[in-house]
């Protein structure tokens, strides 16, 4: 595991006020998961503080085992058929007015877990009229008819993590392809849904690197960006190879807004899902 002392800018702080105590009571009667807790998320507690969450859904444990990624890895359980009705009903308790959706990666499942995402977001926007969605989704091996399930479910922002610079991507990802990743965010760019990805910084990537990929996130009109530092969340997971100072990611937020990204989110402790009821 990483040794390096972490720089002060990355010091977190965990609020246990009531609103946090209330989002944590609803998501565990309710048995739900959230990326704040299976992917030990640092903003955890400013996000549950403020009453919202990523809500997980298609079960906890993923059929990849991407080395930057806590979450649990091995054969999943059954779909949960209540569960689309589940975390409606959990949408509409904790009164959220914009909702982020993501999952582990079903590739176990036919469709990928397609169908499932869908009826989650109708059954969100039929109990939540006013709720903003946006769906953090897998790249379902970049089958069209699949991603195509979700568009029509018209969420408002729909988001699929590009994670890493090109050449690092084979080593960090697993049946996760760099290119593919473009291709399903060029695909849901062309629906005309606002569309939205992620990297992460510091496992080795140089500032070129960077800046290609931001521009290869413009070329297909992605228009909402995330970048934020890699924290190795077990010693299982890939090392830290560098802390990037917030000078340099207020450096890619500059020129990612100066090539046309309508919304850029660009700091230290910047997560996909980060301030995301901005970015509709």
């Amino acid at each position: 595991m990483n040794t390096h002392r972490k720089p002060d800018w990355l010091k977190i702080r965990l609020p246990k006020s009531s609103n946090f105590t209330k989002v944590n009571k609803i998501i565990k009667s309710n048995g739900l998961h959230t990326i704040c807790t299976s992917g030990k998320c640092p903003n955890m507690g400013e996000c549950w503080d403020a009453g919202t969450a990523t809500l997980m859904i298609l079960g906890s444990i993923c059929t990849r085992s991407c080395k930057f990624c806590a979450v649990a890895t091995g054969k999943p359980l059954p779909l949960d058929p209540n569960e689309p009705k589940k975390i409606a009903l959990s949408v509409q308790k904790l009164n959220l007015k914009h909702c982020v959706l993501t999952s582990v990666d079903r590739d176990d499942l036919e469709d990928k877990g397609s169908e499932h995402w869908a009826k989650t977001v109708l059954e969100i926007k039929k109990l939540n009229a006013n709720t903003t969605i946006e769906t953090l989704i897998p790249d379902f091996d970049g089958i069209e008819n699949y991603i195509q399930k979700v568009i029509d479910a018209k969420p408002e922002v729909i988001s699929h993590n590009l994670e890493t610079v090109r050449d690092l991507s084979p080593n960090i990802r697993t049946r996760a392809k760099y290119d593919r990743s473009l291709k399903v965010l060029k695909y849901i760019s062309k629906s005309g849904i606002a569309t939205k990805s992620g990297i992460m910084l510091g496992l080795g990537e140089t500032y070129n690197q960077v800046i290609e990929t931001i521009n290869d996130l413009k070329n297909i009109n992605c228009s909402i960006l995330t970048i934020g530092q890699y924290l190795q969340p077990t010693k299982q997971n890939i090392e830290v190879k560098e802390y990037i100072h917030p000078d340099i990611f207020a450096k890619y937020k500059k020129f990612a807004i100066n090539i046309g990204f309508k919304h850029v989110e660009s700091s230290p402790l910047v997560r996909s899902s980060y301030h995301a009821e901005k970015h509709v």
